[in-house]
């Protein structure tokens, strides 16, 4: 039980918060609805409960990823974060699929009348609020978890480097721009709604909201997907080649892999050297580019094994190829 407090303290600070904000957020639009019985109010709730579930189990997973590896685990469990973020998808593809149903419902045969009006106003403006804070938070989040310096408003600065981000970050910056949405949405349609009498829009904004949800749905999915199998993080496999070439005692790479584990990355590589080197020698240097590769942002694990130097340079065709493939 002292470990597991021990984890959870190291637990993704973003989703914690959002999953309290939600949940909140998802009690009172829910008193909203039941006194209004206005559509798009019934969508922010499940979208904002669906949204408290999801940050909680990924709260939970992130958590859970620190795990040190044992001997059952070698690797650690840095890919949970992923396996987690997966199942917790299902919870809102699911109110996504209930919120489309009820605004499909509403839009043939919407209220004759809108009732409530200014409590379903409030309750909107302190979801988007609530929600457009977190949404900051998470994209300070972002901005730090990349080494990047806040420059000017950071929502829009996050934007550039979001997929380099923690897989929970990354997962709750995308909800709450699309929770904050929502909430501007049904603001706007319940206004119209009300001074119009064109009562199909709130339908119409909650198959919208639901759309959002599902959107988020296939991006964190595909995301994390990969990430459970084994993704190459591309940008530092570069970065690490180029570190390792710059020992003089390296000819060339025959074999580098960064592996994303979760939040964290794991590096195996087979580097060729001058045959004549001491096996001694080879030990010191190894410990050194060890040693280096683990002070790189990220890099929990190093594998490290040399071979004999072919006199083949395959190290600088593999960089110019990764680096064409990123413009």
């Amino acid at each position: 039980m002292g470990e597991l407090f021990s984890l959870l303290k190291g637990g993704n600070r973003p989703s914690l918060l959002a999953a309290f904000v939600n949940t909140f957020l998802g009690v009172i639009k829910g008193v909203a609805f039941f006194f209004t019985g206005n559509v798009a109010m019934f969508a922010e709730m499940m979208h904002s409960f669906g949204d408290a579930a999801n940050q909680f189990f990924v709260f939970i997973g992130s958590a859970l990823s620190k795990k040190a590896p044992t001997q059952r685990f070698p690797n650690g469990y840095g890919r949970i974060v992923n396996l987690v973020c997966l199942g917790a998808v299902l919870i809102v593809a699911i109110l996504s699929y209930e919120t489309i149903k009820e605004g499909w419902h509403h839009f043939l045969h919407p209220a004759t009348e809108s009732s409530g009006i200014w409590i379903a106003l409030g309750v909107l403006v302190i979801g988007t609020t609530l929600e457009f804070t977190v949404l900051h938070k998470a994209a300070k989040e972002v901005l730090h978890e990349v080494g990047v310096e806040t420059k000017g408003i950071a929502i829009i600065q996050s934007v550039k480097y979001l997929n380099r981000a923690k897989p929970a970050t990354k997962l709750v910056w995308m909800e709450d721009l699309v929770a904050t949405s929502g909430n501007i949405l049904a603001f706007f349609a319940i206004i119209i709604a009300y001074f119009t009498e064109f009562y199909r829009i709130e339908g119409l904004v909650s198959m919208i909201i639901g759309l959002m949800m599902f959107y988020v749905v296939g991006r964190v999915f595909l995301d994390n997907a990969r990430g459970a199998i084994g993704e190459t993080d591309e940008e530092m496999l570069v970065h690490i080649g180029n570190l390792v070439m710059e020992d003089p005692n390296i000819k060339d790479i025959a074999r580098l892999e960064v592996i994303k584990e979760g939040e964290f990355l794991h590096v195996e590589l087979i580097a060729e050297t001058d045959p004549k080197l001491s096996l001694a020698y080879l030990d010191d240097v190894r410990d050194h580019l060890t040693d280096l590769l683990l002070n790189q942002k990220g890099v929990t694990k190093v594998t490290m094994a040399f071979d004999e130097d072919d006199g083949e340079r395959r190290w600088q065709h593999t960089a110019m190829k990764l680096n064409n493939k990123k413009v």
